[in-house]
């Protein structure tokens, strides 16, 4: 599964939200793979979903050393989830953005 590596935003001069744009546009797999993995966790039960443990989980099945999962994407791709899965807005808890 590849992944992107995109700089830190001191590095870049971009927003995280830039950045993750970025990286979601070149690692839709990414996304189709969260997408997944939240839709078999709420089929089998589950009433909250952590983005966080999905994250790790799927770090754990990408080969070694390859790179690009910034944990400071993890809200961004939840309220990607939500929007695209409306009724899946239950299953995160996200607090309110500083940044657009």
């Amino acid at each position: 599964m590849p992944a992107a590596v995109i700089g830190s935003h001191r590095a870049t001069g971009r927003t995280i939200t830039e950045q993750f744009r970025a990286f979601d546009a070149h690692n839709p797999h990414v996304f189709r793979a969260l997408e997944r993995m939240t839709g078999r966790r709420l089929a089998a039960g589950a009433t909250r979903v952590s983005l966080k443990d999905l994250f790790e989980d799927l770090r754990r099945q990408l080969p070694h050393g390859v790179a690009g999962l910034n944990n400071n994407y993890t809200a961004l791709y939840a309220r990607r989830l939500m929007d695209e899965h409306p009724y899946w807005a239950g299953a995160f808890e996200l607090r309110r953005r500083r940044a657009a």
